[in-house]
């Protein structure tokens, strides 16, 4: 085992074997810690997944995109971060796409995701 595998097996995230199997076009509740002050509380950014990047491996991510305040924001969550504490499948959502970035260009009725009823 070389140092890179040593590294990456101490800083492994043990939590990403319990997160629920999602894909882009579901509507997802990540539970992510935040250090203010002194003290931690957890904070629920929920959205809808626009891409997944490298699920299972180390360097994967995947990123959350929602409309605040009339503004899209998206952020980029590492799986192996130990700032995300837990996952929530809100909605699953209906896509033909691994990668939904068209949805930065709308915006309303335009920006929605159909909702797979036949998927478990």
């Amino acid at each position: 085992m070389n140092l890179i595998d040593t590294v990456n097996t101490d800083h492994l995230n043990v939590a990403v074997e319990s997160f629920p199997k999602f894909q882009p076009g579901d509507t997802i509740a990540v539970h992510a810690k935040i250090t203010e002050g002194g003290k931690t509380r957890v904070q629920i950014y929920e959205g809808v997944v626009i891409s997944i990047r490298e699920r299972g491996r180390m360097n994967g991510s995947f990123t959350v995109r929602k409309i605040s305040a009339g503004v899209g924001v998206e952020r980029l969550f590492p799986f192996h971060c130990p700032s995300v504490a837990k996952i929530d499948v809100v909605q699953k959502g209906k896509s033909r796409r691994a990668k939904l970035f068209y949805l930065r260009d709308r915006e309303g009725k335009g920006a929605r995701i159909s909702i797979d009823y036949d998927r478990k």
